[in-house]
């Protein structure tokens, strides 16, 4: 076979490869049902007392509660990041680099807990941090999973305790496992 004919058949490939990479993830980003867009961060003064300090932390993805395959594409909740989290009076603010803020309200949060991996990184073991929260019940009951890695481990029970006692004791979503 020629060389250039070689070329040829890599290069058309790889086209191939990008342009259905690029199908897939505009797919995801309308998702199979309409996910509602998280409240914008607050002003610092409406969000109350800290909780926490800022944890350093990889915000590995958002899924539909309870399937941890299920990956949300739509307002950048599907982008992976470097990330700090922080647990406040009004709820946990997590301030993205590269993506869109993610700010999750006391009352949309339904349950923490700690999960070996979900779409986009699997750790084993139970190094994510997995917040179940609704931001719309009346447009999607189920909610949405959140999950973070932390830089500094032994930051996740400080970080659960003081998200669970900002949203008190709820049942923990199904593949999840809640703090005490």
């Amino acid at each position: 076979m020629p060389p250039w004919l070689s070329v040829t058949i890599l290069v058309v490939l790889g086209a191939a490869l990008l342009l259905g990479m690029a199908r897939g993830w505009r797919r995801l980003q309308r998702g199979a049902s309409p996910v509602p867009a998280p409240p914008a961060v607050p002003d610092e003064d409406a969000l109350g007392a800290a909780r926490t300090e800022e944890v350093p932390a990889t915000y590995v993805s958002t899924t539909r509660a309870g399937d941890w395959l299920d990956r949300v594409g739509a307002h950048g909740l599907g982008v992976r990041s470097a990330a700090t989290v922080q647990v406040r009076d009004a709820g946990v603010v997590l301030r993205r680099r590269g993506a869109p803020d993610v700010f999750v309200p006391r009352a949309a949060l339904r349950a923490v807990g700690m999960s070996g991996g979900m779409a986009g990184k699997v750790v084993g073991g139970e190094g994510l941090v997995v917040l179940t929260w609704v931001p719309a019940p009346a447009e999607d009951p189920r909610g949405l999973d959140t999950g973070l890695r932390l830089r500094h481990p032994r930051q996740g029970e400080e970080l659960r305790a003081a998200t669970q006692e900002l949203i008190g004791s709820t049942p923990a979503a199904s593949g999840s496992e809640e703090s005490s």
